[in-house]
């Protein structure tokens, strides 16, 4: 395989009646051929007309000129889970495609979230024409308002994503000046020489689209997330004849989704899961049930509601995000909400147990989420009861195991029954299995491969997929995050790499969480800090008071007199070498007592505290 190769603010109100910008339906393009329109007995008067033939030959002449590539631009989801955005360039025009966000890891201590690096974005805006997007999930959108604070790009998508997209700007308070525009699946957007077909798929949240990019050199399709469901919930099934069309036409390269490449067989559909709460809502009889599922999978919610109401059960809703989610899916009818099944949480005081069901965020164990307080007794308003049935309707996200298990134990530990396992059926997948990938390349046919959305073995292995499935190890490019692929009739290669790395946000600072500032917070939770204070003359350079050592996260005090008493002397003798020796730079000082003192340290102790020297002068 290659590897080198509408300007004003819409209200929710508006997205159900919006002037939309210039659409087309496919329609059957010229072929470009004049026609020939010679009858036979043209040819018998040839002769006369050898001048006037040459002429109109020469007339109808085209060079055969090569045509310029698409550029395909991954900026983030590639060779990680989350981030997702791409950028498409074709003769001077651009589009971007998706503009997520990911959660910090074990590397990032204390930052929120993480979003794309737009240097090369910003760099481009005015070749810019528009943002176009698959689908509603954080990953996809969650880092559009950082984006369109520095760049007020037109954006584009379905009902319910815009719905979505709506609620973070509003909370950015950059709605009122939003671009925003609703489409439809078949709906075609004119971005100049690049158009964008948006095509119906399954995934975990409704409205979900991939789609089918044209341009003079040719056709890309981009999956965006998706899974083949012939049962969905809402009975829409993934346009599978769309993409068969676009296969019998031409398609020049496919980008698809990796996330489950490495699964075998077929994702199951989600109303498997409708038939496991069922039977554990019957389980659960004369107890409470709580439920823990994604916010997004308004699907999942419907199916909730949906036994709720056959059990005669009131629903109550907890987490910020499944408020929001529900309140905008329930507006534009994306969920069937019957009167007053829903209450609010501060009400359940008001019903017995075995007629409530708790809809909560936190099913991948976060230490802010709603479950994670229920589980620690930190919930204002839900507090457990022995013999509460909840439901984890979620598998844990790699890396996440460990913050998922330790809710379920203490879960356990306050007498709840805990379903989580596989056996039980209470979760499925949003993303296609291999049978699934295969199948979309064996209708797609496309030329080129470039596999999306995931870290190296999900990339890797949907590679391997599509080397089996027929197409030639030199026409799939797995590629990475900053890589510039140039995508041609005859070949496909990759050439140079732009700025894309990744941007640390810690409450409203964006970008001013660094490597250095990421050390300092890994060192501190390690080893803690040491503090020397010592207070200075700034005339005799005497000392006058200390130096005074303080300790957080380091040793306890009490029981290191011995430890912090030498310190003490190590810092005096340090001040009395530069009293001496005349040194008058308080930045000379504080570093030979910060390296000194780090020394000392590590020889009683192996032990590498962070030692902050402060010099006062009086």
């Amino acid at each position: 395989m290659n590897e080198n190769k509408s300007k004003n603010g819409k209200s929710n109100s508006a997205l159900k009646k919006q002037s939309r910008p210039p659409v087309h339906k496919n329609s059957a393009k010229p072929s470009g051929k004049p026609e020939n329109k010679a009858k036979g007995g043209a040819a018998k008067r040839q002769s006369g007309n050898q001048n006037k033939k040459r002429t109109q030959s020469t007339a109808n002449y085209k060079p055969n000129i090569p045509k310029k590539p698409i550029r395909i631009i991954p900026l983030g989801g590639l060779g990680e889970i989350g981030k997702n955005i791409t950028l498409y360039e074709y003769d001077g025009d651009m589009i971007l495609v998706d503009c997520g966000m990911t959660f910090p890891d074990e590397d990032t201590p204390g930052v929120d979230i993480v979003i794309p690096d737009f240097t090369y974005v910003l760099e481009n805006k005015y070749k810019i024409k528009g943002l176009v997007i698959t689908h509603g999930h954080e990953d996809h959108i969650g880092a559009i308002p950082y984006l369109v604070s520095n760049f007020n790009v037109p954006i584009y998508a379905t009902r319910l994503t815009l719905g979505l997209i709506e609620g973070k700007l509003k909370e950015h308070k950059l709605l009122a000046d939003a671009k925003l525009n609703v489409v439809s699946p078949k709906d075609v957007i004119n971005f100049g020489r690049i158009s964008v077909e948006f095509i119906h798929v399954n995934h975990s949240i409704p409205d979900a689209v991939g789609f089918a990019i044209s341009t003079p050199a040719g056709t890309v399709v981009h999956t965006g997330d998706f899974k083949i469901d012939t049962t969905p919930i809402d009975d829409y099934v993934i346009d599978l004849a769309r993409f068969a069309e676009l296969g019998k036409k031409g398609v020049l390269a496919l980008l698809a989704d990796s996330t489950n490449a490495e699964r075998a067989g077929y994702t199951a559909s989600e109303k498997l899961v409708g038939g496991s709460f069922s039977n554990l809502f019957k389980k659960a009889e004369g107890h409470r049930i709580i439920v823990a599922t994604f916010s997004s999978n308004i699907h999942r919610i419907q199916q909730i509601i949906d036994e709720a109401v056959k059990c005669n059960r009131k629903v109550a809703l907890s987490g910020r995000s499944m408020l929001n989610v529900v309140s905008v899916a329930g507006e534009l009818g994306y969920l069937n909400l019957p009167d007053g099944v829903l209450i609010d949480i501060d009400m359940i005081k008001n019903y017995r147990p075995e007629e409530l069901v708790i809809v909560t965020t936190g099913s991948q164990g976060e230490p802010l989420s709603a479950l994670h307080r229920i589980a620690f007794s930190e919930h204002r308003q839900v507090e457990i009861i022995p013999g509460d049935m909840f439901i984890i309707s979620a598998n844990p996200i790699p890396g996440n195991e460990k913050l998922v298990g330790k809710v379920i134990n203490e879960l356990m530990k306050r007498g709840a029954n805990v379903v989580y396992e596989k056996m039980y059926d209470v979760h499925v997948s949003g993303h296609a299995c291999q049978e699934e990938l295969k199948l979309i390349m064996s209708i797609v046919k496309p030329k080129y491969f470039i596999p999306l959305h995931g870290e190296e073995r999900h990339l890797r292995k949907h590679a391997a997929l599509a080397s089996a499935m027929g197409i030639a190890d030199d026409n799939i490019v797995i590629s990475s995050n900053g890589k510039v692929i140039e995508v041609t009739e005859s070949n496909i290669k990759q050439t140079e790499t732009v700025p894309a790395g990744r941007v640390l946000v810690d409450g409203l600072g964006v970008g001013d969480v660094g490597s250095v500032v990421l050390r300092d917070r890994k060192s501190l939770s390690s080893d803690g800090i040491i503090v020397v204070t010592v207070v200075i003359d700034s005339v005799t350079r005497q000392v006058i008071s200390g130096p005074d050592i303080v300790s957080r996260g380091f040793v306890y005090v009490k029981e290191s007199e011995e430890l912090l008493n030498g310190l003490t002397e190590q810092v005096c003798d340090i001040l009395e070498r530069a009293y001496i020796l005349g040194v008058k730079d308080w930045n000379t000082i504080k570093t030979k007592i910060k390296d000194g003192a780090s020394r000392y340290l590590y020889t009683r102790t192996h032990r590498s505290p962070m030692v902050l020297p402060i010099i006062m002068e009086v």
